[in-house]
C-alpha cells in the first residue's frame, strides 16, 4: 500500500466541508488529520507538525485568523485559508497575516487539491535547495547585508535571521538574484510560483508588504517600489 506524501490539517468547523476537504486530497494521495475548531488545530498542529494547513477563517470563539497568528510566531508551515466570503479585505488580511493562498466557498475540491499540490511543488523545490550544492553553484546569495543561504533556506541582515515563507522567500530570491533590475509583479510571481499558478496584483503587493514589515522590525528596507513598473532589491549597505 503507498505511503501517503504529505501529511495536510484540515480545519473547519462543519464537517460536511472537512468530509469533503479530506476525500478529495485522500484520493490526491495527501495523508490527513482534522481540527473541527481553533484550539483543536492548535493541538493538531503541536501534535503532528504537518506540512500545509487548511484553514477555515469564519469559526466561533478561536477563529482562523488567530490560528494563523499564534502558528505564525513560531512556524512558516505553509497555510490556504478557506472563507464564505469573497471581500477583497478578507482576502488581503489573510495573506497579510501569512497565508499562502485563499479559496472561496463554495469551492471546486479540484482546484484546491491544485493549489495544495502547487504548494508542495515548491517544499520540494527548497528540499532540493537544502541539498549540498555542487561546487560551482552559489550556496548563497549576498547584496549588501542581505544574504539568502540557500543550502538551508534563510535569510539573514548582517547576523540577524529574518523568518519569510515559501512564497516571501522566492519573491526575495528573484529580487536578489539581479540587485537594481526593476521586476514587475508578473515576473515576481513566476519567481515565487513557479507552477505557473496565476494570482493578482494585489496578492503579490501584500506578499511584499508582509516581507517589508519584517525586515522593518530590524530597521532594514532591502526592497523599493519604481511605480508604475514593480520592484528592485535596493540598497543593502550598513
Amino acid at each position: 500500500m503507498t505511503q501517503p506524501s504529505s501529511c495536510i490539517l484540515i480545519v473547519d468547523d462543519d464537517p460536511s466541508i472537512r468530509e469533503v476537504v479530506r476525500f478529495a486530497l485522500e484520493k490526491a494521495g495527501f495523508g490527513i488529520i482534522e481540527a473541527s475548531d481553533g484550539e483543536e488545530a492548535l493541538a493538531q498542529f503541536a501534535r503532528h507538525a504537518p506540512q500545509l494547513l487548511v484553514l477555515d477563517i469564519l469559526m466561533p470563539e478561536l477563529d482562523g485568523t488567530e490560528v494563523c497568528r499564534r502558528i505564525r510566531r513560531t512556524s512558516d508551515v505553509p497555510i490556504i485559508f478557506l472563507s464564505s466570503r469573497d471581500d477583497e479585505i478578507d482576502r488581503v488580511l489573510g495573506l497579510e497575516l501569512g497565508g499562502d493562498d485563499y479559496v472561496t466557498k463554495p469551492f471546486s475540491p479540484r482546484e484546491l487539491v491544485a493549489r495544495v499540490k502547487a504548494i508542495m511543488r515548491r517544499l520540494e523545490d527548497r528540499r532540493e535547495q537544502e541539498a549540498p550544492a555542487a561546487p560551482d553553484e552559489p550556496r548563497e546569495l549576498v547584496h549588501g547585508r542581505l544574504r539568502l543561504d540557500l543550502d538551508r533556506f534563510k535569510v539573514f541582515w548582517g547576523e540577524l535571521e529574518v523568518q519569510l515563507t515559501v512564497t516571501e522567500f522566492g519573491m526575495l530570491r528573484t529580487l536578489i538574484a539581479y540587485p537594481g533590475k526593476v521586476y514587475s509583479r508578473s515576473e515576481l510571481m513566476r519567481g515565487a510560483y513557479k507552477d505557473q499558478t496565476i494570482v493578482s496584483d494585489r496578492t503579490i503587493d501584500s506578499h511584499i508588504t508582509r516581507v517589508r514589515r519584517k525586515f522593518e522590525e530590524i530597521g532594514a528596507a532591502p526592497i523599493e517600489t519604481v511605480h508604475g513598473l514593480g520592484y528592485k532589491c535596493g540598497k543593502c549597505s550598513e
